[in-house]
């Protein structure tokens, strides 16, 4: 009677007994599937990996690389990112083979499974772990340890900053018009192409030139982006066959994504139906998952530090340095020398795709801290001369200073020519883009704030592109009297890309700074927004390879990277969003552009951000319209506040060095490190040789006495952090 009334207790722990052997049989089961799926991702993602490195070393082998196989070279991802990538593909992947055994069916809401697959991964350790020693009056390569609370903000290899959520097509991954028939907002959205023909083109017309604005002012621009973001590709994992039928048969797959050709697009003749195309490399999700929408990595530190000279990748890091040296100095090129000023090294790695535009020449690649740097030859001009500033400070502090180790030097060194890049960009530079908006959008400097946020957003990668249509159609070289420098004075832009010859054996650096100093940039017309150059010649090699459409490839990328339309970045900046041709023309000014857009679109909400944003009427005395100027706006005034090491803050310089860093200027830079002698007092300005010109003897120099022998107090607290 006794055991009858132990009965349903014993029955009740059974049942409870049996329901854990299953649970735990089930979660076995799930860790397995997990496990299993994951391993599969690896073998195909990495095979991807290596197929795609043999394959760009095979292309580059041949007698002329293709137009694409140039591109690649520049968006292919190395080091401490290809890990990243890898993983969040992997990721991806694994994701994909769970689903459709149904292993993983809510992945919306935060689940122990994605915790799993995220370890099995390995995605929370896409960097070795970093020691933050916040005594450190340095930055780190890599970025971290910036914010004391959290260590990896504004670090390299982290996702892009989201402002808005991703918009995709399945919420996702999916870009808008990768489904044939599906819309967006109840429209279907126009080739990228057929935008660019119909909105950005413009034929066998002059440039119209910025009577305000020298050619120094694009550059400028460029070397601020390499400086800020950068997304390599991804790679292909599906099939082995996906690289050709993206790049030759125009299939899309994967992580194809091909531009196509409208019909009776004049590019269909010679080139097919498409303009291959492949998407952005992108990270794994975070923890808490509350969204698994693909994001976009940043290769880069989100902080203005110089990284393009220095790199935010260690290893290359270290390699870029010349560490046999007791000076702090950079490495420089052993082979050959400017007149007696040193260049870049040269890349090591052989083929070098600069050595294909004019073989006979046979001159490499530059070695630089951003694998851009021989892009095109006036940003390689640009990395000559931080990459010689580096140096010279480096020996000038070591003549204050002959008790201080290498390191210690090329630390100061850095940290001085990271102030320059600061000072330049907020003093000089954004002044002229803002133009009113400036105080609006980037009030006076309050000091270092913790709880900013600096990461880099990923609709700021599309803002800053507004520099394309700065781009003009030709490039000139001039000699001592600024007059026109040899038998080729004023060159194509298209013959600049890779074109490092052009600088090493005609004419060296001085003829193209003087360019840069003394002709005009383009100014952004609503009827010419950006030269055939770029719009049909981009990476063009040679006259018998086509090249690619920039325009094309940025709305292209907006769709991508799961870019919000223009109306919501709009409404982000709480501005007006137009829903009318009546209202777009009153936004734009510009009925004859608002119609267009509205018969390409059927609504302003689908105008992709970058087409929508340049399209706007600029600010007063500015160069960008007013969604622009939020957007940059927001995004300088974040990089500074949110920057621990930022040159006004407290603690990082002393009062006087602040003083005589703030004497810096782009004449300076150029008069101490080209054999030039007349410069202009305001570089950035349209300038007309001789008028606003003078002697470099008038230009201050940097006063580095302050650097003397004094010990900079530590930038934070004592404590220290181990983060990724």
């Amino acid at each position: 009677m006794r055991a009858l009334l132990h009965l349903p207790a014993l029955l009740a722990s059974l049942i409870l007994l049996q329901a854990a052997v299953s649970a735990t049989r089930a979660q076995t089961t799930r860790t397995a599937a997990i496990s299993d799926a994951v391993s599969q991702a690896k073998v195909q993602v990495n095979k991807a990996f290596l197929d795609s490195r043999t394959r760009l070393k095979t292309a580059l082998s041949s007698e002329t690389p293709t137009t694409r196989q140039l591109s690649e070279y520049l968006k292919h991802a190395k080091g401490q990112t290809r890990t990243a990538i890898r993983n969040g593909q992997v990721w991806e992947e694994s994701l994909k083979r769970l689903k459709q055994k149904a292993f993983l069916t809510n992945v919306t809401v935060p689940s122990p499974d994605l915790t799993l697959l995220s370890w099995e991964v390995g995605c929370e350790v896409p960097a070795p772990m970093v020691k933050c020693d916040v005594n450190s009056p340095y930055r780190t390569i890599t970025g971290h340890c910036n914010n004391r609370r959290k260590p990896a903000l504004g670090a390299a290899n982290r996702a892009l900053a989201r402002w808005l959520p991703a918009e995709y097509e399945d919420g996702l991954s999916l870009p808008f018009g990768w489904t044939p028939g599906k819309t967006r907002n109840g429209r279907p959205l126009p080739l990228a192409r057929e935008v660019s023909n119909e909105i950005v083109s413009y034929m066998n017309e002059e440039d119209v030139l910025d009577q305000n604005r020298s050619l120094l002012f694009m550059q400028w621009g460029q070397i601020v982006d390499h400086d800020l973001d950068f997304a390599p590709e991804t790679e292909l994992g599906s099939n082995e066959y996906s690289k050709a039928q993206c790049d030759e048969h125009c299939i899309q797959g994967d992580n194809c994504f091909p531009i196509m050709f409208p019909p009776n697009d004049p590019k269909m003749k010679t080139q097919g139906k498409c303009m291959p195309f492949f998407r952005a490399g992108f990270v794994c999700p975070t923890p808490p998952y509350q969204s698994l929408a693909r994001e976009q990595i940043n290769a880069l530190t989100s902080f203005l530090d110089a990284s393009f000279v220095y790199s935010s990748e260690p290893s290359l890091a270290s390699r870029l340095r010349n560490l046999s040296s007791p000076l702090g100095l950079m490495a420089v090129n052993q082979e050959v020398s400017d007149h007696g000023l040193p260049y870049l090294p040269f890349v090591s790695k052989k083929p070098s795709p600069c050595e294909f535009i004019n073989t006979t020449a046979g001159v490499p690649c530059f070695l630089a801290g951003d694998s851009r740097a021989s892009e095109q030859i006036l940003l390689a001009t640009l990395h000559t001369l931080f990459l010689r500033e580096h140096n010279r400070l480096a020996r000038e502090l070591n003549g204050l200073n002959p008790q201080w180790d290498g390191e210690k030097l090329y630390q100061e060194a850095r940290k001085i020519l990271g102030a320059f890049v600061q000072i330049i960009t907020f003093r000089d530079y954004l002044p002229i883009v803002l133009g009113d908006d400036m105080q609006k959008w980037i009030p006076p400097y309050q000091g270092y704030n913790e709880s900013v946020d600096p990461r880099i957003s990923n609709v700021f990668t599309f803002a800053f592109r507004f520099g394309h249509l700065e781009i003009p159609s030709t490039m000139s070289r001039l000699d001592e009297n600024y007059q026109p420098w040899g038998p080729e004075p004023e060159l194509p832009l298209h013959t600049l890309f890779f074109n490092t010859w052009r600088m090493v054996k005609d004419g060296g650096t001085d003829p193209l700074v003087r360019g840069l100093l003394a002709k005009k940039a383009k100014l952004m017309k609503s009827n010419k927004m950006m030269t055939e150059e770029l719009r049909s010649k981009l990476f063009q090699p040679t006259h018998r390879i086509h090249g690619f459409d920039l325009a094309a490839i940025n709305i292209q990328r907006c769709r991508d990277h799961g870019q919000p339309g223009y109306n919501s970045w709009r409404g982000f900046c709480d501005l007006l969003q137009p829903q009318t041709l009546e209202q777009l023309d009153s936004v734009l000014q510009n009925e004859m552009l608002a119609k267009k857009l509205l018969d390409l679109y059927g609504t302003p909400d689908n105008i992709d951000i970058w087409m929508g944003a340049i399209a706007e009427p600029l600010v007063e005395r500015g160069r960008v319209g007013p969604l622009l100027a939020c957007l940059l706006g927001k995004q300088f005034q974040q990089i500074r506040d949110g920057d621990r090491f930022w040159w006004e803050s407290p603690g990082v310089f002393t009062e006087k060095q602040q003083d005589s860093l703030r004497k810096m200027s782009f004449s300076r830079l150029v008069c101490d490190n080209t054999h030039i002698t007349k410069v202009p007092l305001d570089p950035f300005q349209a300038n007309n040789y001789p008028q606003g010109f003078v002697d470099c003897s008038a230009i201050d120099k940097l006063d580095l006495s302050p650097w003397a022998s004094v010990e900079i107090r530590d930038v934070g607290s004592t404590a220290s952090h181990t983060t990724q």
